[in-house]
């Protein structure tokens, strides 16, 4: 895919002007839990699967704004088009703006942060890296360890495709939507890209 615009990071979370707001969308993995203020998203909260969901994601497929619809702010209602069009309309994710991000850990001079705004950057829908290549995109080859972490730290999963990282033997690895979630992802890119090429 082409690169795509990287998101602004706004002043830290729950600062004086920040006033947290939650939205719960129905997806085809499930409920996401997302919250988010004027700044940007704060976290999205992935459910975890114990059975895979049937079929693949169209543009028809179940999406609805369960909780939250009324209180929706400019960086919630571009987490939710980002969000329809990465499950059900791929091809219109270049033209759409990443929401803002405003996490502490995303504004942080971190490698945690840089490895996340790496994998942001760098891994496209479709693509998958493994632990120790992500690590030496990011500036330490020996920090495959230190990836592991940064993954399970990411606070807003799927936008910052934390599911694309895979171990070196080509095993998915863990995942805090649990295996079954990451395999799905894996797979609904794989069969979105390949009908794109077409």
């Amino acid at each position: 895919m082409a690169s795509r615009r990287v998101p602004k990071v706004n002043s830290k979370q729950g600062g004086p002007s920040c006033k947290e707001k939650h939205m719960v969308l129905l997806s085809p993995v499930g409920k996401l839990v997302i919250s988010g203020c004027e700044m940007g998203l704060h976290e999205i909260k992935l459910p975890r699967m114990t059975v895979p969901p049937s079929g693949r994601a169209e543009p028809s497929a179940a999406w609805e704004v369960c909780e939250g619809v009324e209180e929706m702010t400019e960086p919630l209602k571009q987490c939710l088009a980002w969000l329809h069009a990465y499950f059900c309309e791929p091809a219109r994710m270049e033209s759409l703006p990443v929401p803002a991000f405003h996490h502490p850990l995303l504004q942080q001079d971190s490698f945690t942060g840089q490895v996340l705004w790496t994998l942001l950057r760098e891994v496209k829908f479709g693509e998958a890296v493994s632990y120790k290549q992500l690590a030496h995109l990011a500036g330490n080859s020996r920090a495959a360890r230190a990836v592991g972490g940064a993954m399970r730290s990411n606070p807003i999963p799927i936008i910052i495709p934390c599911h694309r990282v895979i171990r070196s033997s080509g095993q998915t690895g863990n995942y805090g939507g649990g295996n079954l979630l990451k395999e799905w992802l894996l797979s609904h890119e794989k069969l979105q890209k390949e009908k794109l090429a077409y």
